[in-house]
């Protein structure tokens, strides 16, 4: 989808079409740019820019909240449409999807008369604009896709690859980042063509057998990865960015409790379990760091995910005062096994978390998400002003 979360408030509001639409924290805030509209990036506003930053940008932008929930039931739409034209469809995020469309060409006619109809659908059915890209693997696929937003729609043949592939800067290889590509820069090779005729030897040296081995398939416009329909979701996590730099670890302590309550509710909703734990902080200097560890069975418990979070703050606390905190459950399982409780005497502690956890779902289903909290995350009503 061509900057998703900023189109569907822009069809929501048509009032806002044509204008820079920013969504994301509040312009007087610290937090990041979930996504902006084209219009906005005119004017050199990004996704994951601090929110001040793109307000010194932009100042005239229309500054907007983030809407998961309308976001969420627009992408649960477009992945049905998807799978009316095939069944082997794989969600890469919230708004972006594989399709193999291998044996589909008696029904709908060839790949590009295809994408052409997903495009058209989707736009009649949810008024939301899509670019496609049309490949023989994932990752030209998916080159093709960026290449031609916003609306475009993208055919990279196999006779045509190289062509295409040739020019273009290595930071479009997937997984060359900015130090990559500095590595890349020293050793004389800044497009892909270069990357992909270059010496493996003196690759190798610099960056290892592994990863030049990737890098120069894709350079190659070699990727053997499958469309998988199934497949899980890596992580799930959540993240907030203080208003303030924050050195209380009461404070800190009281920001996990709130994002491991997220976390666990999304595994939960989702029907997943993890069995480890990764936290994310951001200092004051921007200076980030993870530390994660790996829990001794599965669970999806709000509890056991904010000890386990503590424990790696605890470990690991930074001397800066900390902008930002982040909880995420990794290793994500499917339909984890069952905790037994005992014959006799109380269940075990897992049991009597999973209840709890499930009464509380129960009632936040029915009365909203802000129906049931800890009692740490109340705030202490403010005293009123003396007449």
């Amino acid at each position: 989808m061509d900057a998703f979360f900023a189109a569907v408030e822009q069809r929501d509001r048509p009032d806002l079409a044509g204008k820079p639409v920013i969504v994301g924290a509040d312009p007087k805030g610290r937090g990041v740019v979930s996504t902006c509209s084209y219009e906005a990036r005119r004017f050199g506003v990004r996704s994951a820019m601090p929110i001040r930053e793109a307000f010194r940008r932009c100042p005239q932008g229309v500054f907007l909240p983030v809407r998961m929930e309308q976001y969420a039931a627009d992408s649960r739409r477009i992945m049905e449409i998807l799978g009316r034209f095939t069944p082997l469809v794989e969600p890469l995020s919230i708004d972006e999807a594989f399709l193999d469309v291998s044996g589909c060409e008696r029904l709908f006619g060839p790949p590009e008369q295809m994408a052409q109809r997903i495009k058209q659908t989707i736009l009649e059915e949810t008024r939301l604009p899509c670019s496609v890209g049309v490949a023989p693997n994932k990752f030209l696929a998916k080159l093709a896709t960026e290449l031609g937003k916003p609306d475009g729609l993208t055919v990279i043949t196999p006779e045509r690859v190289q062509e295409v592939l040739s020019p273009l800067p290595v930071e479009r290889v997937f997984g060359v980042g900015r130090r990559t590509a500095a590595v890349l820069e020293s050793l004389g090779i800044r497009t892909v063509g270069e990357l992909g005729r270059a010496p493996r030897a003196a690759l190798v040296a610099r960056l290892g057998p592994a990863a030049v081995s990737h890098m120069q398939d894709l350079a190659a416009g070699r990727d053997d990865r499958r469309v998988e329909p199934h497949r899980s979701p890596k992580q799930l996590g959540s993240e907030r960015t203080f208003e303030h730099d924050v050195s209380d670890v009461g404070e800190m302590r009281r920001s996990l409790l709130a994002l491991s309550g997220d976390v666990g509710a999304g595994l939960r909703r989702q029907g997943f379990t993890t069995i480890a734990v990764r936290l994310k902080v951001r200092t004051e200097d921007f200076a980030t760091f993870t530390r994660a560890m790996r829990l001794p069975r599965e669970t999806a418990s709000d509890r056991t995910l904010y000890r386990a979070a503590c424990h790696l703050l605890d470990a690991s606390m930074p001397e800066l005062p900390v902008r930002l905190l982040g909880v995420a459950a990794c290793e994500l399982r499917t339909g984890g096994e069952p905790v037994q409780g005992t014959l006799f005497g109380p269940p075990p502690e897992e049991v009597r978390a999973a209840r709890v956890d499930a009464a509380v779902d129960s009632v936040r289903r029915r009365f909203g998400t802000q129906a049931l909290r800890p009692a740490a995350l109340v705030s202490k009503p403010k005293p009123p002003k003396a007449p």
